[in-house]
């Protein structure tokens, strides 16, 4: 096993419906389950929510590390129809320690944060191929309507090969320093390093797409693809998925 997804589980309420799992390994899953590739998930949840999640991940056929901290962080949110998602952050969670991130064995990881602060990108990096996802960088870890700024430690960007963006985070970080930088566009598709991958439009619910993308984007990385080829290759499954 050499490819691992870690990240915070969340719980979600869209639109106004019941509370769901969510967080970037449980929808990363979809697309490493579709791909059939040999990885793991490293999550994190709250004690409220930890025999309700384990359930839920034992359904994945993926093996899973589960750590239980005090909270689990969640969030609403809803869609306009032109796509555009309104957040607002109702739980912050517990961030990492170190001591938590168990990953022997694992060469290449998706680190994907909720907020900043969450997980020290050098804790991991060490010996890995890193995608780390921008959530981590600029979205501010305080209850109420989601705010993303620039104001991050740039230095933790050293640890990262790989650095995933949607447009507005993008817009938030500013430029940043890293050999491949993926900018996600919803719908439209997304960036890597400059060159435009457009995607067939799905008229479904997108939540979870970045994580998918990402998840897709590592695993054609490891298998030796270029950037440009393994975003395709991550936006055709992720069309296929949500489709």
């Amino acid at each position: 096993m050499s490819l691992a997804v870690v990240g915070q589980l969340s719980r979600d309420v869209i639109a106004g419906t019941a509370p769901r799992i969510g967080g970037p390994p449980w929808h990363a899953a979809r697309a490493l389950r579709a791909l059939g590739v040999d990885a793991r998930l490293v999550a994190k949840c709250g004690e409220r929510d930890a025999i309700d999640y384990t359930r839920r991940l034992e359904t994945l056929d993926l093996p899973f590390d589960l750590v239980v901290g005090k909270e689990t962080t969640a969030f609403s949110f809803s869609y306009a129809e032109d796509g555009v998602r309104t957040m607002a952050i109702d739980v912050v969670g517990d961030p990492w320690r170190e001591d938590e991130l168990r990953l022997e064995g694992i060469e290449w990881v998706y680190v994907a944060p909720l907020v900043r602060g969450e997980i020290n990108v050098a804790w991991v990096a060490e010996g890995r191929h890193v995608l780390l996802d921008g959530h981590g960088l600029v979205r501010v870890p305080e209850p109420g309507l989601l705010q993303l700024d620039g104001d991050f430690d740039r230095a933790q960007l050293r640890h990262v090969e790989m650095l995933k963006l949607a447009d507005e985070e993008a817009v938030a970080a500013g430029a940043v320093d890293v050999p491949e930088v993926i900018v996600t566009h919803g719908a439209r598709g997304a960036t890597v390093n400059g060159v435009l991958i457009e995607a067939e439009p799905v008229d479904r619910d997108p939540t979870g797409a970045g994580d998918m993308f990402g998840a897709a984007y590592l695993v054609a990385r490891s298998e030796g693809a270029e950037p440009v080829d393994a975003a395709r290759r991550a936006a055709a499954l992720v069309s296929e998925l949500l489709r």
